[in-house]
């Protein structure tokens, strides 16, 4: 049994939640209950997997996993778009596993290359009761964060792992500052903020949004995306005070998914 598959297993059971439908600002259009079971068979070396969604149910069974998906050791994924292609929608799911929650958040792009829907997914296990959680807000990720860092590749290369280092304020004019070191290299970035809405606005050929969203979910990709230059897609969750995972699925400037990271981090 290869460490993917493993890492799939570590989802098994029955997830109670909701399926958040939401616009690219955040807005909350619907939101409907949901039952996710994942369940092994054949000394789980098949899973089937059956989605109760309001009214509906819908079954699959499968005993590999396709191209489009990567699994982390401790469970967490993400799966999707492995090309960014002319006049075809764009999207991935990045999902996440902490005890007995699981949080998933999908990102939609419309045939234009533009921000067009999210989906937030918040589930517990059948069972156990779902942690009540306050409104996230930017106050939450203000600070320094150390974190470790792993990353996973499609062609099964040799994971990376390294140190990260993401400090976050408020400057003297209003806007938030980031400072974001990984891997021997700093970035340093503004952006103006507004309710849940965090805008990357230096460059005008790449702003990038981050939207904060119920239960420490947050969203950051680019308001549009573009063939010819390098883009990255992330999901961040902030577990609970002080302890936060980001994952951030890359692309190429071909338009070419090229690896999957995942980082856990802790204010200090």
């Amino acid at each position: 049994m290869n460490s993917q598959w493993t890492a799939l297993l570590k989802n098994i059971g029955e997830w109670q939640g909701s399926f958040t439908r939401l616009s690219s600002l955040g807005e909350i259009l619907e939101d409907t209950p949901s039952v996710v079971s994942l369940e092994g068979l054949d000394d789980n070396k098949k899973i089937r997997q059956t989605i109760r969604l309001g009214g509906s149910e819908k079954v699959l069974e499968y005993s590999s996993l396709a191209r489009s998906v990567l699994f982390f050791d401790n469970g967490a994924f993400s799966q999707g778009s492995i090309q960014l292609a002319p006049f075809s929608e764009f999207g991935a799911e990045f999902g996440f596993i902490y005890e007995n929650q699981r949080l998933r958040l999908v990102q939609l792009f419309d045939k234009n290359f533009q921000l067009d829907k999210l989906t937030l997914i918040r589930e517990h296990l059948a069972g156990t009761q779902p942690p009540q959680k306050p409104s996230f807000t930017v106050e939450d990720l203000l600070g320094e964060w150390l974190g470790e860092a792993v990353t996973i590749y499609p062609d099964w290369r040799s994971p990376d792992s390294f140190s990260t280092k993401m400090q976050l304020q408020i400057d003297g004019n209003g806007r938030l500052t980031q400072n974001l070191t990984f891997d021997g290299r700093t970035i340093s970035s503004t952006a103006t903020i507004k309710n849940s809405i965090i805008h990357f606005d230096q460059d005008p050929q790449k702003q990038v949004q981050v939207l904060l969203l119920p239960n420490g979910a947050s969203a950051t990709s680019p308001l549009k995306l573009s063939m010819r230059q390098p883009f990255f897609l992330e999901v961040g969750w902030l577990i609970q005070p002080g302890l936060r995972q980001r994952m951030i699925r890359s692309y190429s400037d071909k338009g070419d998914w090229i690896s999957l990271t995942l980082v856990t981090e802790q204010k200090i």
